[in-house]
């Protein structure tokens, strides 16, 4: 059985990467964690597996390095579509179910939820394929409340788990509030932007602030 969590977001750029990268640091000396980005687009501007990777502290068995790596910086179908080749969900989950043995993966997706991979599939639908339950990264700023209640409501519809939310940004605690009374939902964190951004910044805010409550930790191990 596959065991982990999917941290998705509400948009592309709001921090996911940071996320998994606290994730990481929050829960590894709990449970053995992998790091895996099935699908990358605009990799020669942005590799987030090796951001991961220097965030995370992570060494090379840490991560997955395999999977869709396109270089246009665009959504998933188009970039596929200007490469000649088209995204296919069912190969990569086999990887990662080749890989899974023993370990709990932190999958990262790319862009948002309903991100197009192809002409009829999107980011969520790779979600029920790995049957994960789901992060939601989401900014604190104007208009996150109906993006992020938009982005809940689109993976309960799918039957989709979601184990929070995490927000990024100045904390905003009307924001918070209508998140989780109107989402149903907790938030497991305020994440700040760190400057400089280094992994040890990141460990000791993540040790700190994030998951405080431990609710994680029954639905990785």
């Amino acid at each position: 059985m596959l065991r982990g969590l999917f941290v998705t977001g509400t948009g592309t750029g709001v921090g996911k990467t940071v996320v998994a990268a606290a994730l990481l640091h929050r829960y590894r000396a709990e449970v053995p964690l992998r790091y895996w980005k099935p699908i990358q687009t605009g990799i020669e501007q942005d590799d987030d597996t090796a951001e991961v990777g220097r965030l995370g502290r992570c060494g090379p068995a840490d991560v997955l390095s395999s999977g869709v790596r396109l270089p246009f910086p665009v959504s998933p179908h188009l970039a596929a579509r200007l490469s000649a080749c088209t995204i296919c969900l069912q190969p990569l989950v086999d990887s990662l179910l080749a890989e899974a043995n023993s370990s709990c993966w932190i999958v990262e997706g790319a862009g948002g939820t309903l991100v197009p991979v192809n002409e009829s599939e999107t980011i969520a639908d790779l979600m029920v394929r790995l049957g994960l339950p789901v992060v939601v990264v989401a900014k604190t700023t104007l208009g996150t409340i109906n993006h992020t209640l938009l982005t809940i409501e689109a993976l309960r519809r799918r039957a989709l788990c979601v184990a929070g939310v995490v927000m990024v940004g100045d904390r905003n605690a009307e924001n918070r509030s209508a998140i989780e009374r109107y989402g149903d939902v907790v938030v497991l964190g305020e994440m700040p932007y760190f400057d400089p951004l280094t992994a040890e910044r990141l460990a000791k805010w993540a040790e700190t602030e994030l998951d405080r409550q431990c609710q994680l930790l029954e639905l990785l191990r």
